[in-house]
């Protein structure tokens, strides 16, 4: 199989950074792969993985020779980074990200790009509550959707990066950055908002009752604690980077949440179970989807 790209490099060797590398290497999408990321000890272990060919904890470094380049930062640390990597990368190259709000991410890396390079945004809709390069998968991108905001980057710049990312298993979809965060703060940012808060409230309630709480968890309030063992840093930045869509969904949500409260209160059973039976619909229409 003749690789997509020579080299690629990946600054952020966490969950999503350390499983591009594994599917990059399955998919033999690249001849070369190189890591790199600041924290301490993460070069001794993403080296004992064998995750990449090279690691570099200098970025201007990991990207100087790289055809594309993948930030799989925390939003919050986009500016800085693309401030940093953009003089290094060489012309033609391609520059792309994997973060979950997109209108910010254009904001604060697009003053940093210049004409000598390609700047394809991007989110792949795939992850898990764990984090740090041993809980990279190489099949965590198989069948999930990968968002890609064409910008003003040549048709034949975009579909060569579609061509990667269908690569590493996932459905490549199109899609402009307003509509993105929309669609995000619904379908992941307000469920992960509402977990962690949920999680709170266990955790301010009295001793023995917290105690029972997590002892006698049922399936649903495991889900939630699930997602609010996610990355700290990362959903602190989506939120305060999306927090305009956010905000307008956690509106909406609370209008429908006071529908419920009146029905339970009033006993209005048949209001109740019509909900329910709708809401049963999109859960089966998302496993259709493949996306359970």
């Amino acid at each position: 199989m003749v690789p997509i790209f020579e080299k690629i490099t990946i600054v952020g060797m966490g969950l999503i950074g350390s499983s591009i590398a594994l599917a990059t290497r399955r998919g033999e999408l690249a001849t070369s792969i190189c890591g790199c990321d600041a924290g301490p000890d993460i070069g001794e272990r993403v080296t004992k993985l064998a995750l990449v060919d090279r690691f570099e904890v200098d970025p201007g470094r990991a990207v100087a020779d790289a055809d594309l380049v993948i930030m799989a930062v925390p939003v919050g640390a986009m500016a800085d980074l693309s401030a940093k990597i953009v003089p290094y990368m060489k012309q033609g190259a391609i520059l792309s990200d994997t973060g979950s709000t997109k209108r910010s991410v254009v904001r604060d890396v697009g003053p940093h790009v210049s004409d000598a390079i390609h700047w394809v945004p991007s989110h792949p809709l795939a992850g898990t509550e764990h984090s740090g390069p041993e809980a990279g998968m190489a099949d965590l991108f198989d069948g999930r959707y990968w968002l890609v905001l064409p910008l003003d980057a040549p048709e034949e710049v975009v579909a060569k990066f579609e061509s990667f990312v269908t690569g590493l298993g996932s459905v490549s979809e199109r899609m402009d950055a307003d509509y993105h965060d929309k669609v995000t703060a619904l379908t992941s940012h307000l469920p992960h908002l509402i977990a962690y808060t949920i999680v709170s409230t266990a955790v301010d309630l009295e001793t023995q009752l917290k105690n029972d709480v997590i002892r006698f968890s049922a399936s649903g309030f495991r889900d939630f604690t699930r997602l609010a063992s996610s990355d700290p840093v990362m959903w602190r930045d989506v939120f305060l980077k999306n927090d305009a869509a956010v905000l307008e969904m956690l509106q909406r949500f609370s209008e429908d949440l006071s529908y419920l409260q009146r029905a339970i209160r009033w006993q209005e059973g048949d209001k109740l179970e019509e909900l329910f039976h709708r809401t049963r619909e999109i859960r089966r229409s998302i496993i259709d989807a493949g996306q359970s």
